[in-house]
């Protein structure tokens, strides 16, 4: 999970490169379970990523893929203030 601060003015530009991603990226991983991104109505430039992996070689291999490093790597970094990784074990899922 991570929930991101976006540079004031950038909610458009993160969303539209999110959606550029999700094809390119986790759509054709193997060991991506899920993906998934979320914003707030009532806090602008901010999203929250939630993923789901196989395990920690999918994980690997999501972020070291060429369509992470050029498009969230590369220029959704730029439009970020700061993003926290918070790392949870499934427990329940239906």
């Amino acid at each position: 999970m991570f929930p991101i601060k976006l540079k004031d003015g950038n909610q458009a530009a993160a969303e539209e490169l999110v959606r550029e991603f999700a094809p390119r990226g986790p759509g054709v991983e193997e060991g991506t379970l899920s993906f998934r991104v979320y914003r707030d109505p009532a806090n602008p430039d901010y999203l929250l990523f939630v993923e789901h992996f196989a395990n920690q070689a999918a994980y690997d291999e999501h972020t070291g893929s060429a369509a992470y490093k050029e498009l969230i790597a590369g220029q959704f970094a730029n439009l970020i203030v700061e993003f926290v990784e918070i790392d949870h074990e499934l427990l329940v899922s239906l």
